[in-house]
C-alpha cells in the first residue's frame, strides 16, 4: 500500500490556531476525567481506609496482569446526571488483561452512595455485559454495591433495559459458554446480590464481605428478625453453609489472588484469523491531529490527513479514488490488524452513499473488519437529489452497514448529524465500540439550523392565526431552541448518557482501536446475509 502524501503545512497559522484549541478541549477533558476517577469526599475515602478496603482502581490494578493495558470505557458516564454526585456512574468499567485473557472488567465504586446503582449505572453495567457477549469476552465483577438507589427505583428497576437486564445477561453469558467470576469486597445487597449469585465463581472477604436480598435492616422491618450481617450473607455463612460463594479469603489482597488463580485455569477461546502484519508506527506525527481538526465545527478538512496518523506506516489503499469523494474508503492497518475505513469528507451524496455500500459488502466478503470515521452533516436533501433516489441509495449504505458480519467500529471524530449517523454505523447499529473525540458534537441537526426551523414554524403560525409575527416571540424561540441544542449536543452530554464508549484523547485512537480489535477476534463471525436493497 502506497503512503499517504499530506498537504498539512505545520507551521501555518492556521494549524496553530486549530492545535491550540483542540489542545485545550483534551486538557479540559483530562481534567474532567481526572476529577470523575479520584475525587471523592475525604470522609468516603476514609471510611473505605478504617475497614481496610481498597479503592476500586486500586483493585483493579492488582488484578490486572502488570505492564498491560487498560482500555476504560465511558469514564465521563453521567457527568451531566444527577448533580454530578455520581463520577463514572459509580463504576468502573473496562477490557484488560487477566492472567493472560483478555476480559471485561466491572467494578463497583464504594465511594460513590455505598456503590448504589443509579439509572445511568444500571445502563453503563447493561452495556458492559452487551461488549462482554459480543465479544465473548469473560467477566471479573468487583463486586461493592449497596444495590439500586431507591430515591430513583422507577428508573432502575422495571423497563426492559434497567437493572433485570443485567442478570438477563449474565445468564446469557453462562449460556455461551462466556465465563465469569465476582470479587465480593463489600456488601452485595438485593439486585447487587445476583450478581456473584449468577456467577460461575465466586470469592468473599471475610469481614466486609456480604450477599444478601435484604440486608439486616430490611429483614428486621420485614420479619422482625435481629440478626447480623456475618449471620446473614457474610463469607463464613456463604462459604459453608449456603454454598451461594465459593472461596473465601482472608483480605482483599488475598481475594484477588484467588481470582487470578481462578482466571489462569479458564480455556481460552478460538479467535478468527483476521489478516495480520507487523505492527509500524505512523509515518506522521498522531499529535498532527490537534492541528487538523478545525476550530469550528462547520469547517471542512480531508479526513485522509487523520487516517494518515492513525494506520500502520500511514499507508492506505483507497477504493474508487474518484468517484463519491465526499466518502473516503480504502484499506488499511492499525496495529497491524486489516481494516476497511469509512470516513466523512462532506455531505453523503448519492453516488457516496452507493460507494460506500459497495465498500462495506466487499469488506464482508474479505473478512475485514469495518472502521467508520464520523463528520457528517447528513445525506443530502433537495428536489434533485430525491428524484436521483437519494433515501434509496442512502437505505442501500444503511442496509449493507445493519447486516455486515463483520465486526465494526466508530470514531466520533468531529460532527455527526441527521441519518449520516446511520449510514456511518451510530449507537443503533450494534457497532462493537463507539468512541467520541471532545470536539464531538451529535443531533438530529446543527444547533442553528434547529433553531432556524422552528422559529419559522412559529412565525408560520402566527401569520395564520392572526396576519402579524411577534418578531420578539420568534427571536425567543430561536435562542431557547439554539441554547437547549447546543448543551444537549456537547461531547459531554453524549458521553454522560452512555451515547458511546466513552471520549478519548484523538492521540489516542490508534491504541484503543487496536485494544477493541483484538477483543473482537474472540467471537465467530456471523452468517453472510443481506436483507432487501431498493433498486
Amino acid at each position: 500500500m502506497r503512503r499517504i502524501e499530506s498537504s498539512i503545512n505545520t507551521a501555518s497559522a492556521e494549524f496553530r490556531r486549530n492545535e491550540a484549541h483542540n489542545r485545550r478541549l483534551v486538557a479540559e477533558f483530562r481534567e474532567k476525567q481526572e476529577a470523575a476517577r479520584h475525587l471523592r469526599p475525604p470522609r468516603d475515602l476514609d471510611r473505605l481506609a478504617r475497614q481496610k478496603k481498597l479503592t476500586p482502581r486500586q483493585r483493579i490494578e492488582k488484578l490486572l496482569d502488570p505492564g498491560t493495558p487498560f482500555l476504560e470505557l465511558s469514564s465521563l458516564a453521567a457527568n451531566m446526571a444527577y448533580g454530578g454526585e455520581a463520577p463514572s456512574a459509580s463504576s468502573i468499567v473496562g477490557i484488560g488483561i487477566v492472567s493472560g485473557r483478555e476480559v471485561v472488567v466491572r467494578a463497583d465504586d464504594p465511594t460513590v452512595k455505598g456503590g448504589a446503582w443509579y439509572p445511568l449505572t444500571a445502563k453503563k453495567i447493561v452495556r458492559a455485559l452487551d461488549i462482554a457477549m459480543e465479544n465473548r469476552l469473560p467477566v471479573v465483577h468487583l463486586c461493592d454495591s449497596a444495590g439500586g438507589f431507591l430515591q430513583l427505583q422507577s428508573q432502575v428497576f422495571p423497563d426492559r433495559y434497567m437493572a433485570g437486564r443485567i442478570f438477563r445477561n449474565q445468564s446469557l453469558l453462562s449460556k455461551m459458554g462466556v465465563k465469569q467470576l465476582s470479587l465480593v469486597f463489600g456488601h452485595c445487597t438485593a439486585g447487587g446480590a445476583y450478581i456473584p449469585g449468577l456467577s460461575d465463581y465466586s470469592v468473599i472477604v471475610r469481614g466486609t464481605g456480604a450477599v444478601f436480598l435484604g440486608g439486616p435492616p430490611l429483614v428486621k422491618a420485614a420479619t422482625g428478625e435481629d440478626v447480623s450481617v456475618e449471620d446473614l450473607g457474610g463469607a463464613e455463612m456463604h462459604t459453608s453453609v449456603s454454598g451461594t460463594c465459593d472461596y473465601p479469603a482472608d483480605s482483599e489482597e488475598h481475594a484477588i489472588a484467588i481470582g487470578r488463580e481462578i482466571v489462569s485455569q479458564w480455556d481460552r477461546s478460538e479467535r478468527w484469523a483476521l489478516q495480520r502484519e507487523a505492527p509500524e508506527d505512523p509515518f506522521y506525527d498522531p499529535q498532527d491531529i490537534y492541528g487538523i481538526v478545525p476550530d469550528d465545527i462547520k469547517k471542512a478538512f480531508d479526513m485522509r490527513e487523520i487516517i494518515a496518523r492513525m494506520v500502520d506506516g500511514s499507508r492506505f489503499h483507497e477504493y474508487q479514488p474518484n468517484y463519491g469523494t465526499t466518502l473516503v474508503c480504502g484499506y488499511a492497518n492499525i496495529w497491524g490488524y486489516k481494516v476497511g475505513i469509512l470516513a466523512n469528507n462532506g455531505v453523503l451524496f448519492n453516488d457516496s452513499s452507493l460507494k460506500g455500500a459497495h465498500f462495506i459488502e466487499l469488506c464482508n466478503q474479505n473478512n475485514t473488519p469495518l472502521v467508520f470515521l464520523q463528520n457528517i452533516t447528513g445525506y443530502m436533501v433537495g428536489r434533485e437529489y430525491e428524484r436521483r433516489g437519494i433515501t434509496k441509495d442512502g437505505a442501500k449504505m444503511i442496509m449493507a452497514q445493519s447486516c455486515s458480519r463483520v465486526p465494526k467500529f466508530t470514531v466520533m471524530c468531529n460532527g455527526s448529524f441527521g441519518a449520516g449517523n446511520y449510514g456511518m454505523c451510530g449507537r443503533a447499529f450494534d457497532g462493537r465500540f463507539l468512541f467520541a473525540w471532545p470536539n464531538h458534537q451529535i443531533g438530529v441537526m446543527g444547533g442553528d439550523q434547529a433553531a432556524n426551523t422552528l422559529a419559522e414554524v412559529k412565525a408560520n403560525q402566527m401569520k395564520r392565526a392572526g396576519g402579524t409575527v411577534d418578531q420578539a416571540a420568534v427571536d425567543q424561540v430561536w435562542e431557547e431552541t439554539r441554547k437547549a441544542y447546543q448543551e444537549q449536543l456537547s461531547a459531554y452530554y453524549s458521553t454522560s448518557e452512555l451515547w458511546d464508549d466513552g471520549i478519548i484523547d484523538p492521540v489516542d485512537t490508534r491504541n484503543a482501536l487496536a485494544v477493541a480489535l483484538s477483543a473482537s477476534l474472540n467471537a465467530p463471525l456471523g452468517p453472510p446475509g443481506y436483507g432487501v436493497f431498493r433498486f
